[in-house]
């Protein structure tokens, strides 16, 4: 096997203690990024990396190199790394990449010999190739490959293949067996893994496998001759389930003749009419209303209780939507939403008086909807932050964790993925106060979002200023005030957007701290005559960003005549959804309107970030706005303190 010209690495990490580095990591920030980069492309360059040797990246930087020829590396190099960073997040990350390259080369000793288990089913079929190769196909290795074949009704990696052939050469795939998976696949909506799992039955039972499968795919008329069994009806529901997704119409007509056929339960049926119903109602069809009326309220869940309500609002029915309130578990119905919208419900069918109390449970909470609350009782918004006094001896033992020091180091040079994985094994170790001063480290150190990924529990969500991080305030301010927009509204969208990460990129190539995307930037920048912008790199520059970000919301603003709920909205979804809702729900109260959105994402998102909005205010000013004024856009209205209800 070829060896690499790696020696220089080796012997540097084993002096990598014997002295102190003579720069500071923000002075070899920039080489060891460098090094990286340049490993990756198979450019490493031993005499430029001996000055990194006491870097706490050094581990990240052979890592880069060995992971680049992973397929001809030696096994010697492999464990000799393995020993010297054990117990480090780069030893597992490179394990994780060097075992597939084993399993491709199909060295089972030494696989096993290095392997830990996983809940990656590739490697786990790896394994189980590698026990079978070596001669350790036990009853063990046979109960453990059905428990595999048992444990998705979805598809399986290609890895799997062997182990599986194993097995049934073996006896150890029953029919029983294959008709479980065959009932999983059906039950996750699969019909092609119902076939794979259906080879190997008898001719009859392969027979009608395959006719289950093809319903699933597409009912079909077959199904009504098919035997009146547990496993026939169950099939049946699956299949009309997946077709309610893509045509709730065909569902709706051809479900009595599947029932009646195959005698369905009624809880059977009930299943098929949630789906029918709940398809229907995402989009607001015109049958909405019937469909849910037709799902029987021992099949209702939260999910189909809100749409039952969002349904009623839709059409203006503030009878039926104060009455699909009532039907919510307390659970539910207690959310300081539905309290929000039970007030108002009732305020809508003539009974005022009812609502003080919805309004004064919801007014507790400092949510979009408690937020709204307190402004209908013209009361200050509750807010309770929590300051812990944790020692400085604390904080400074965490700010050295080897692991930690070594995350925020990676988050620096745009290495998110590795940084996650060495905030995850710092974790691991800490109890609850180190983890909650471990986020207030990285949120120092410019790392924001740990605050919203690490924080958890109702007393960790009151650390409103590691939650609400507030960074470019002068240049949101500035911004904010050349196109006449509240400052707390943009830096609730940064949050909401990008929580403040300079570097954010999405699927969909959004950039930057307000996820410009590039062909908007573009045309933001012409239409301001914005001087210097340099195309969609000039995102990732905060300034730009924000500027252009700005700008656009602006214009969003005069598009959609002065109205911030409906900005949002679009600055969200874009402006096609957006003028659908408009012309659906034209004159509809702004709360109503926003929670008739029919994108889960969009509607949530506008209500969190007007609700961001209110906290930001309090960041920056130390009261706010009302939201009742902010959400309709005037910025010049009355203001509002903060305070902490007593219990």
């Amino acid at each position: 096997m070829k060896q690499l010209s790696l020696m220089p690495l080796a012997a540097l990490a084993v002096f990598a203690c014997s002295a102190a580095s003579a720069q500071s990591l923000d002075a070899q920030r920039a080489a060891m990024r460098t090094a990286i980069d340049n490993a990756e492309r198979g450019q490493f360059d031993a005499n430029a990396a001996s000055a990194l040797r006491n870097h706490p990246l050094y581990g990240w930087l052979e890592y880069s190199t060995l992971r680049r020829n992973i397929d001809t590396l030696s096994n010697t190099q492999a464990q000799d790394f393995l020993k010297r960073y054990q117990g480090q997040a780069v030893a597992e990350t490179f394990r994780s990449a060097w075992l597939p390259a084993l399993a491709r080369r199909q060295d089972w000793p030494t696989l096993l010999a290095n392997w830990k288990p996983s809940n990656d089913a590739g490697m786990r079929c790896a394994e189980l190739n590698a026990r079978q190769a070596t001669g350790k196909a036990d009853a063990q290795w046979t109960s453990d490959a059905q428990a595999l074949w048992r444990s998705s009704g979805k598809s399986l990696p290609d890895a799997c293949d062997p182990v599986f052939a194993v097995l049934a050469s073996r006896g150890g795939l029953t029919p029983a067996l294959r008709w479980e998976r065959i009932d999983a696949a059906a039950d996750a909506q699969q019909p092609a893994v119902m076939r794979s799992a259906a080879r190997g039955l008898p001719a009859t039972e392969l027979a009608q496998a395959n006719d289950y499968a093809a319903f699933v795919d597409k009912p079909d008329v077959r199904a009504l001759n098919w035997p009146k069994n547990e496993r026939s009806r169950r099939i049946a529901t699956d299949g009309l389930q997946k077709l309610a997704k893509a045509s709730p119409d065909a569902a709706e007509q051809q479900l009595p003749q599947y029932a009646q056929a195959l005698a369905l339960t009624s809880e059977q049926q009930a299943q098929v009419r949630y789906e029918i119903a709940l398809w229907t109602v995402a989009s607001y069809l015109p049958d909405s209303a019937r469909r849910l009326a037709a799902v029987p309220e021992s099949a209702y869940d939260e999910r189909l209780h809100e749409w039952r309500t969002r349904e009623a609002m839709s059409r203006g029915d503030w009878p039926a939507a104060l009455a699909a309130i009532r039907k919510m578990p307390s659970s539910q119905r207690n959310d300081s939403r539905w309290r929000w919208f039970e007030g108002r419900l009732l305020e809508k069918t003539g009974r005022p008086a009812d609502a003080t109390a919805l309004y004064r449970a919801a007014a507790t909470e400092p949510t979009f909807h408690g937020f709204l609350a307190a402004d209908k009782l013209k009361q200050p918004y509750a807010l309770c932050p929590w300051n812990p006094n944790d020692s400085a001896q604390s904080k400074a033992a965490v700010t050295r964790d080897p692991a930690l020091v070594r995350a925020l180091e990676l988050n620096k040079i745009e290495r998110p993925t590795w940084a996650a994985r060495e905030w995850a094994d710092a974790l691991t170790r800490f109890d609850d106060t180190q983890r909650r001063l471990a986020v207030e480290v990285a949120s120092n150190d410019g790392w924001f979002d740990r605050a919203v990924f690490a924080l958890k529990g109702p007393q960790e969500q009151r650390l409103y200023t590691l939650r609400f991080p507030l960074h470019h305030d002068d240049t949101i301010r500035r911004e904010a005030s050349r196109n006449a927009l509240d400052p707390a509204w943009i830096a609730a969208e940064i949050r909401a957007e990008s929580i403040f990460n300079p570097k954010a990129r999405s699927p969909a190539n959004a950039m930057g701290l307000m996820q410009v995307l590039p062909a908007t930037g573009a045309a933001v920048a012409k239409s301001i005559g914005l001087s210097g912008y340099g195309g969609a790199a000039s995102l990732y520059d905060s300034d730009t960003n924000i500027t252009i970000g700005t700008a656009y919301l602006r214009q969003l603003m005069d598009k959609y005549n002065g109205q911030p709920y409906v900005t949002i909205a679009a600055y969200n979804a874009g402006p096609t959804p957006t003028a659908r809702w408009q012309s659906q729900r034209p004159n509809y109260d702004p709360d109503f309107w926003i929670e008739t959105i029919s994108y889960k994402e969009t509607r949530e998102y506008v209500a969190r970030v007007l609700a961001f909005s209110v906290i930001y205010d309090w960041r920056l000013n130390g009261n706010a706005l009302t939201l009742s004024d902010r959400m309709v856009g005037r910025i010049d209205g009355a203001r509002k303190n903060f305070v902490c209800p007593t219990p």
